[in-house]
């Protein structure tokens, strides 16, 4: 595949996944952040089972453990991964809620500690302590935390802890050596499974109004085809790092559509705040790379 068409598929997946926080508000507004994901999760299934079947791959449900890790995989993303994210989106600003979520490769190093015994280095701690500084300054939206305190501080801690539940899908995730089409797709067919079942014991199924457009388009594109985009650019390239780093362009253009869709106004402190936070993962992955090359040299 030629390069062009290899970036040309990440920047499609980082432009759908820009303009995510901008369709969560929009369906909140009818909409409880349970039957979005409602909504959204069983939309996504269906179309990747569609992309499954048209590009005839294999989807395996058997032996029994296959799906076993589907199911614990669907549990913790799309499940409750979106339910606490989007639990988030109703308590807070898009502007806020949004960044937030962008601590997750932060905490992906810190549960690397207990769970792939990894240890952590000089710049590890240098780069979490640094996105956490971040993370304190978005918090503030645009006031002073010192002084004022932390506005909603039940959002933030759910938008800032929905990241550890993606870091830890992650871990998961990466243990699972199947197909990633295959994992992605039974990993949303149980999650709409689990929110469905949610959805009949703490909420109602909604009724069709405006909300589900947002909601759908939020299940095609976030939840779907972005992640197919993605997938297909990372199979296809020979330089994984290059192509996973276009990501943290995201947070900043979905700034660009949460102003100019929602009328939010952008406070200082958001752009500031989430140059810390990229830059405190930069800095980490910066500095684990050099001390990989270190290494290689003694």
């Amino acid at each position: 595949m030629k390069t062009s068409k290899i970036y040309g598929l990440a920047l499609i997946a980082i432009l759908m996944w820009s303009t995510a926080g901008t369709a969560f508000k929009l369906a909140l507004e009818t909409l409880s952040f349970s039957q979005l994901l409602l909504i959204a999760s069983h939309t996504a299934w269906i179309i990747l089972l569609i992309y499954a079947i048209i590009t005839q791959q294999k989807i395996r449900i058997k032996p029994f453990s296959l799906l076993a890790k589907s199911a614990i995989g669907g549990f913790l993303n799309p499940f409750l991964y979106y339910l606490i994210l989007l639990k988030a989106y109703s308590l807070l600003p898009a502007q806020i809620a949004q960044p937030l979520n962008y601590t997750w490769p932060i905490m992906l190093v810190i549960l690397s500690v207990p769970f792939l015994k990894q240890k952590l280095s000089l710049g590890d701690l240098s780069g979490i302590l640094i996105s956490f500084i971040g993370v304190l300054i978005i918090s503030s939206q645009g006031q002073n935390p010192f002084k004022n305190g932390i506005p909603s501080v039940l959002g933030v801690a759910l938008a800032a802890g929905s990241s550890i539940i993606w870091a830890s899908f992650w871990i998961v995730n990466v243990k699972d050596k199947r197909p990633e089409l295959e994992k992605l797709l039974l990993n949303f067919m149980f999650g709409a499974l689990f929110t469905t079942i949610y959805v009949v014991f703490f909420d109602q199924f909604p009724l069709p109004d405006t909300g589900w457009i947002p909601a759908v388009y939020v299940g095609t594109t976030e939840m779907a085809i972005a992640f197919i985009c993605w997938l297909v650019a990372l199979e296809n390239t020979k330089n994984n790092a290059r192509i996973s780093n276009l990501v943290f362009i995201s947070p900043f253009l979905a700034l660009v559509f949460i102003h100019l869709i929602l009328k939010e106004q952008i406070y200082f402190t958001t752009p500031l705040g989430l140059v810390f936070i990229i830059g405190g993962i930069f800095l980490q992955q910066l500095l684990a790379q050099s001390g990989k090359l270190n290494g290689k040299r003694q």
